[in-house]
């Protein structure tokens, strides 16, 4: 059930909204947008008299959301959600988000580079794993708190946003206090335990689709940390496995405009992750910005053939330089900016 308050309801109109549902022992989860706000109610709603919510100051009307995903639903919430990373920096407005940087933070000249690089390029959120899910126990799995140190420092001296995968729900707390945003790994999609602690904090998540998951799943994902208070959610189309392998994973474009009919979180797309070809990076970011992306993570590394993890991958500085200066007419198109 929603209760979906009056254009510009007063903040005690919705405060008693909120009073009353939690008298019914059930959870209120107010969504706040620039108009209107949505109160979502979480539970057994049986006891609840629609009438009697109706008739509250401030209600425009109480509905039932069919879709499983009733938080991240657009019978939810009808306006996209923008997540705000503070000094201008936004991921699902009009402007497309570009993040880019290392798979993986190695030392401090890598990131030093790769900043310096991505920054000049127009990208406002660095990437860089400080702990990395590997398939085999013998690859470099990451530097740890040291990573996070060095990937925080070297952003702030550029003036960049993070993001940083968090793997473990022991880490959660130590990785929120230096990145900007957490991203859920595909490995981790359905790890629902870590999704509920996410949930917890304020930080926004970046949540990667799992590589055999469903969109329902995908959605149903984001449930479990919005329903735990957090609804900073950015979701991340990486690709699904198929049958294919000449590219590490199939990039399913079509669920960019699917989940901007389904739902009002913004969605960005990985086109190293997805590919695993430089080659391809280029032609699949520029797809998923006409399908309606609304940011792109990208690997970049001053030196690949170096790189400790998922270098195959990876563009160069320079590359993605000229990627973001044939973006701008192809952005400026279609009415948005980057």
């Amino acid at each position: 059930m929603i209760i979906v308050m009056r254009k510009f309801a007063e903040k005690a109109e919705i405060e008693r909204v909120i009073e009353t549902v939690e008298k019914l022992e059930l959870k209120p989860i107010p969504l706040y947008g620039t108009e209107r706000t949505v109160i979502a109610v979480i539970g057994d709603e049986r006891p609840v008299d629609e009438h009697h919510i109706s008739s509250l100051p401030g209600v425009d009307r109480v509905m039932t959301v069919l879709d499983p995903y009733k938080l991240a639903s657009r019978e939810t919430k009808h306006e996209n959600t923008v997540i705000d990373l503070g000094e201008g920096v936004t991921v699902g407005g009009n402007k497309i988000a570009m993040m880019a940087g290392p798979c993986a933070v190695e030392n401090e000249d890598q990131m030093e580079t790769s900043a310096k690089a991505v920054k000049a390029a127009g990208a406002e959120i660095m990437r860089g794993g400080a702990y990395k899910p590997r398939t085999s126990p013998y690859a470099f799995e990451g530097l740890g708190v040291e990573g996070l140190k060095i990937l925080q420092n070297t952003a702030k001296r550029h003036g960049l946003k993070t993001v940083t995968e968090v793997m473990d729900i022991r880490d959660i707390d130590v990785v929120a206090e230096h990145a900007d945003i957490l991203q859920i790994g595909t490995r981790n999609m359905q790890n629902f335990n870590l999704l509920k602690e996410v949930g917890k904090t304020k930080k926004p998540v970046v949540l990667k689709r799992g590589m055999s998951a469903t969109v329902k799943e995908f959605l149903l994902a984001t449930e479990h940390i919005m329903k735990n208070g957090n609804p900073n959610v950015i979701l991340c189309e990486r690709g699904i496995r198929t049958f294919e392998t000449e590219t590490r994973n199939t990039l399913a474009l079509a669920t960019v405009p699917l989940i901007k009919e389904l739902s009002h979180l913004p969605i960005i797309v990985d086109p190293s992750h997805s590919t695993g070809k430089p080659s391809l990076v280029a032609p699949m970011t520029k797809a998923a910005i006409v399908a309606g992306a609304d940011g792109i993570l990208v690997d970049v590394h001053p030196k690949p053939e170096e790189a400790l993890c998922d270098g195959d991958q990876a563009i160069k500085p320079e590359v993605f330089s000229q990627l973001m200066k044939e973006l701008k007419p192809l952005v400026a198109a279609i009415g948005r900016t980057i």
